[in-house]
């Protein structure tokens, strides 16, 4: 055995020790509430499909039927001939409905926000982030040469204080919904910061988009802001939306400049079409029916006022992502294993994805989700509250 399959076996023995081992489980289902994994029946309460879309039979019908004319693969990336005239056509909806000038279609989320922050800025420039922002924002800030700093989470006076204290070039970066607390960006405040301050914003709205707002316009939407005020936007199509791929949206400026710029983007293979025309049948359904996000949010708050009668504490959360915060990762894991044995899943979040002594159930809702399934999850979680 040598040094480096040693060291790898006593790190995952160190990982497992601290209740932080991760194991995938095996999905024989469609996403929905109702899943199949691991052989097992369960309700699914861990899903971001938060407007039951993955599922759609409209957005399957778009798809096969996109497969059929396209077919699968894309065979190369945007800028060599894998732009096909489905990915056009859906930037084109796509910044419509954002009320931005232009949209660039990224194969991921990741790639998305990593060539966003790259090419925005670079040594001697400065990003500024939100302490709790997803890995992705950070590692994009991290990787860009820029100066990295962090501010701590909606803290707007450590924010301007950081701000005043830098020159050059200067990107603050946040996400809309935190995804792991579920609370909003005071993104108003920070908008004006921005202003005073002279330096750009950057707003990765991937949990809040097709969800918040009367139109499914977004944490954007929800404040009441126009891309004067947030020049950088980036959604997510696998979440609300139910498909797959991200999108940044902007001026036409930010969207050429990242088709020269953002390495995510030059280099990678285009998203298939077909996933592509799959997208505009689930974004047509996010603007017109409205009583998927009536829906949600009627779920939520019997969730929410649900679990204050059982005296079970929750954070601050206005949006479908509702932690329960239990500080120990085991003590995480435990509540987590306890709900998969009466048939449900609930992830247990654990650091790194958290920060350490505050790890949580994250429950998460959807449109498809009916009262009687949250009522069963809070009386097993009145029942489980002995764990704690």
């Amino acid at each position: 055995m040598n040094t480096f399959q040693t060291d790898a076996e006593n790190t995952l023995e160190a990982v497992a020790a601290q209740g932080l081992y991760r194991k995938r489980r095996i999905i024989a289902s469609p996403q929905g509430v109702h899943l199949t994994a691991d052989g097992r029946e369960l309700i699914n309460f861990c899903s971001n499909d938060y407007l039951g879309l993955a599922n759609h039979p409209d957005v399957i019908r778009a798809f096969k039927n996109a497969a059929g004319q396209y077919g699968v693969g894309s065979g190369s990336a945007h800028l060599v001939c894998g732009h096909s005239a489905a990915h056009h056509a859906l930037e084109e909806e796509l910044a419509e409905f954002c009320g931005r000038e232009r949209a660039l279609l990224f194969s991921t989320g990741y790639m998305a926000n990593l060539g966003a922050i790259s090419a925005l800025v670079g040594s001697g420039d400065t990003v500024i982030e939100d302490r709790l922002n997803h890995a992705s924002l950070i590692d994009g800030g991290q990787l860009s040469g820029a100066r990295f700093k962090r501010y701590r989470h909606a803290d707007l006076d450590h924010l301007a204080n950081t701000l005043a204290a830098t020159s050059g070039k200067k990107l603050i970066v946040t996400d809309g919904v935190f995804s792991m607390d579920g609370d909003l960006a005071p993104l108003p405040a920070i908008a004006r910061l921005a202003e005073e301050q002279d330096a750009w914003l950057m707003v990765d709205d991937a949990h809040g988009l097709g969800v918040l707002g009367d139109q499914g316009g977004g944490v954007l939407e929800h404040y009441s802001l126009k891309q004067c005020d947030v020049p950088v936007l980036v959604g997510t199509l696998g979440k609300a939306f139910g498909t797959f791929g991200a999108f940044v949206a902007g001026p036409d400026a930010l969207i050429e400049l990242l088709i020269q710029k953002a390495r995510t983007y030059i280099y990678t293979t285009a998203l298939p079409p077909a996933v592509a025309e799959a997208t505009r049948a689930s974004l047509r359904i996010v603007r017109t029916e409205n009583w998927r996000r009536d829906k949600l949010k009627r779920l939520t708050e019997r969730f929410r006022q649900g679990a204050e009668q059982i005296g079970l504490e929750l954070m601050p959360s206005p949006s479908p992502i509702q932690p329960i915060l239990l500080g120990d990762s085991r003590k995480a894991m435990a509540f987590s294993e306890a709900l998969l044995d009466a048939g449900i899943l609930v992830g247990a979040i654990r650091p790194p994805t958290v920060p350490q002594g505050s790890a949580r159930l994250r429950v998460t809702f959807s449109a498809a989700h009916e009262d009687a399934q949250v009522d069963r999850l809070l009386n097993e979680l009145d029942r489980l509250k002995g764990l704690a």
